[in-house]
This record gives structure tokens, C-alpha cells and sequence, in this order.
């Protein structure tokens, strides 16, 4: 495992431009791989989990090319997907499992679903009840954990209302809801992220939205489109908190999505005393793109709770990293999810900030830090538990501390920027 040493800095400064954003990667491959026709998908993220679904659809029959971040799919043949004669591996991708597991569901083949030893720990029941109520056999461990056993069978159309606020869950029955006889609808009283509709547009299925419903039809068709995935704006928070941090910081971050269900971390910044400005935005392909501008300024913090959670949930922990250096420290309640994530992250996050001497308090569904009151944070050594949210988010936090901190297994970060070590070590000044 690789240990990352992170030193203290003066400032961040410098324009970005980080990957493709990993939820419209993988909803662009997915439909690219079932749809009439070619595709070209751009910028399509580097990370592992997306690399994951690539590899499940090569095994499944789709032809795929792959030159740097440009990829190609030469379409679904005429006799569709096809019985993969491996496993499917997942890795540590919770959206390639749950989405694919929507799509095979209704192929006319049996196939299997697992995943590295941290997704096997991760909750499948949410996707397996939807699913079988349309109709689908699929088995599971104890507990509804993968490995996933998939029987396709011809699907029926259900109204499922989601009883987690999980776009990934919402994905898989809508995916399922192509393969089904009628009309699927999914109900979500909380908004969660709607890539998956606006890609379902942008590839030619009809989806309808009536108040908090969205409804897919059985058996629409799909055409090859060639699109541009946005830069990822969960990747960019790391960069937006760095500059909060760190004095005298600006950064530029260009061409990052903004789509209205994944900015609310803008919004919190900005109730925190922290603006970030939009600029050049426009629509992409049914996504807003633009590019965020920054410059330090003092964070009162505040509490985060409520509708906010479901759409902060990526962005949660370095949000809370960033509450030592707040006038107030922040609060995380509500946000129970965060415990089965790729790990537990309520416990991940109380952990390192402690090792740091910040002052937390752990609660079941979140936790309370202390600001700059308490006292600067130092140096450390990190534990991510294989987290690349956990090696981020306490790199940002290291920046402004008393000495170089050690993230441990910091190769972990892959799983969704590769990169980001090494851009991070050019923008700063020491």
C-alpha cells in the first residue's frame, strides 16, 4: 500500500480541469452499450469504477475502444447483450452493481454480480426488492450483499417508491423499466440526481416527469449519440475547499457539470460565507457546464441536515474536514447513509480529525466538529479504509496543519481521480 505524505502550504493557486464526472460516465456507457448505433463519449472519466463497467459490457459482447478519455462503442447487435461467461466484477463500484444489476434483470440469461471485499459489505437489498417485484430472481449473501445471482426473465412495469433517497436505486428500476412490459414509475419524495433521466432523454427513451413520479416506457429505443461528459463537481469540491483553507488562495476549475441536483455543495459554501462563482455556463448535452471561480474566504460553518443530505452525500466528508478551520465548526445530522458507504464514514471521518486534535462528537447519523477555536489541527497519520473520499478530503484538511500528515493506502484515490495527488502538489505554494 502506498503512503502519501502531505505538507503544509501557504496557498492554492491555478486553474483545473478535473475528470469526467463518474455518475454521467457510467449512465452514458451503460446506454451507449444498449443503444442502435454507435457512440462517442468524451472525456469519459478515468476512474477505476467506471473502468469497471467498461469491462462488464466487453464481457456481456459490446464492442468497446478506448483511446485516453475518449471512448467508443460500436452499439448493442441485433441480438442484444450477451451471457457473459465470467463474473462480472464490480470492484469497488456500488453504481456499476446496482445499475447493471437493473439491466440484466431483464436479458434472457443468467449472469453474476460481485465486487472487492469492501462492496460486498454494501447494502443490495434497496436494489434486489424493486427489482423482484418486477419480476426478476436474483440471489444474494445473508443480508442482501453481494455476490449478486441474476436469472433475466421478461419484466412487468411497477410504481415503486423509493424508500431511501438513492439515484442509484431510482437508476436501476428505471434501466429495468426498458426490459419491462408497461410503464415503471419511481417515486421520490426527495430529489436525488437526475442523470439518468436527462440520459435516457438525450440516447431517445421517453421519460416522463410528473410532480415527484418519473415514468419510463417498456421497450423504447435507444440511439448511438456522441457526448462530452462534464467534469466532475464532486472532484472539484477538494479543490474549493482547499482554497478555504489555505490564505490568498484562487482557483479556477473549468468545464465542471452544474447540474441542479449535485450543486447543493455550492450552496452550502455560500451559507457558509464561502461564494463561489459560476461562469460561461451553458447546456451540454442536457447537463450544465460551467466553470466555478474562488477565493479564500473566512467560513462562519453552520449545520448541514434535511433535503440537503441526499444531494451533499459524495461531498459530506470534506465538508466535514473542513470544520476546524470555521469560526463555528460544523454539524452533519440526518446522514445515517454515510455509515455504508465504501466505508464508514462517519467513524472514518471522527477518527483522522481526532488523530489531528480536532474536537469531534460521533452521533448514529453524523457528528458535530469544532471550529478554529479549538485549536489548529497537526500532522498525522491517516487511516482512509480504503476510502478515496476518506484520502481526499483529510489531503485538504492536512494543507492547513502543523506539520506533514501520511494518508495511508492513498492509491485508494484512483477509485475516482487518479490524478489527484499529483495536480494537488502543483497548485500549492509552500
Amino acid at each position: 500500500m502506498t503512503k502519501q505524505k502531505i505538507f503544509p502550504a501557504r496557498t492554492i493557486s491555478g486553474a483545473v480541469a478535473v475528470p469526467g464526472d463518474k455518475s454521467i460516465s457510467h449512465r452514458y456507457a451503460i446506454l451507449a452499450a444498449l443503444a442502435s448505433g454507435a457512440s462517442e463519449i468524451a472525456h469519459f472519466s478515468a476512474a477505476d469504477d467506471c473502468r469497471r463497467t467498461l469491462e462488464c459490457f466487453r464481457r456481456l459482447g459490446i464492442e468497446i475502444e478506448q483511446r485516453g478519455d475518449v471512448v467508443r462503442f460500436a452499439g448493442a447487435p441485433a441480438e442484444g447483450l450477451r451471457a457473459p461467461r465470467r463474473t462480472l466484477d464490480a470492484g469497488n463500484s456500488g453504481t456499476t452493481m446496482r445499475l447493471l444489476a437493473g439491466v440484466l434483470a431483464g436479458q434472457a440469461f443468467k449472469s453474476k454480480l460481485d465486487g472487492d471485499r469492501s462492496l460486498r459489505r454494501r447494502p443490495m437489498r434497496r436494489v434486489i426488492d424493486p427489482l423482484t417485484q418486477m419480476g426478476a430472481r436474483i440471489r444474494a449473501r445473508e443480508g442482501g450483499v453481494a455476490p449478486l445471482e441474476i436469472e433475466g426473465v421478461p419484466l412487468h412495469a411497477i410504481e415503486y417508491k423509493l424508500l431511501v433517497a438513492s439515484a442509484q436505486v431510482k437508476s436501476a428500476v428505471l434501466l429495468a423499466g426498458l426490459f419491462a412490459e408497461g410503464v415503471t414509475s419511481v417515486i421520490e419524495d426527495v430529489p436525488t440526481r437526475d442523470h439518468t433521466e436527462l440520459a435516457l432523454e438525450e440516447f431517445g427513451a421517453e421519460v416522463i416527469r410528473e410532480g415527484h413520479a418519473i415514468r419510463v416506457a417498456g421497450g423504447s429505443k435507444l440511439a448511438g449519440r456522441n457526448l462530452t461528459v462534464p467534469g466532475d463537481l464532486s472532484s472539484a469540491a477538494f479543490f474549493l475547499a482547499a482554497a478555504f483553507v489555505l490564505p490568498e488562495s484562487n482557483v479556477l476549475v473549468h468545464e465542471v457539470g452544474l447540474n441542479p441536483t449535485r450543486t447543493a455543495v455550492l450552496d452550502a459554501l455560500a451559507r457558509m460565507g464561502g461564494a463561489v462563482q459560476a461562469v460561461s455556463v451553458r447546456s451540454e448535452g442536457g447537463e450544465l457546464v460551467g466553470d466555478l471561480a474562488v477565493r479564500d474566504a473566512p467560513l462562519a460553518g453552520g449545520v448541514i441536515e434535511g433535503a440537503a443530505i441526499a444531494q451533499l452525500i459524495d461531498e459530506l466528508p470534506v465538508l466535514a474536514a473542513l470544520g476546524p478551520y470555521t469560526e463555528q465548526g460544523i454539524e452533519i445530522r440526518g446522514a445515517a447513509e454515510l455509515r455504508v458507504k465504501e466505508s464508514d464514514r462517519i467513524a472514518a471521518i471522527v477518527e483522522n480529525l481526532r488523530r489531528m486534535g480536532a474536537t469531534v462528537d460521533e452521533r448514529p447519523d453524523g457528528l458535530r466538529v469544532e471550529g478554529r477555536r479549538a485549536g489548529r489541527l497537526h500532522g498525522a497519520a491517516i487511516e482512509t479504509r480504503g476510502d478515496h473520499r476518506m484520502a481526499m478530503a483529510f489531503a485538504v484538511a492536512a494543507l492547513g496543519a502543523e506539520g506533514p500528515t501520511v494518508i495511508d493506502n492513498a492509491e485508494c484515490a484512483a477509485v475516482s481521480y487518479p490524478d489527484f495527488f499529483a495536480t494537488l502538489e502543483k497548485m500549492v505554494e509552500r
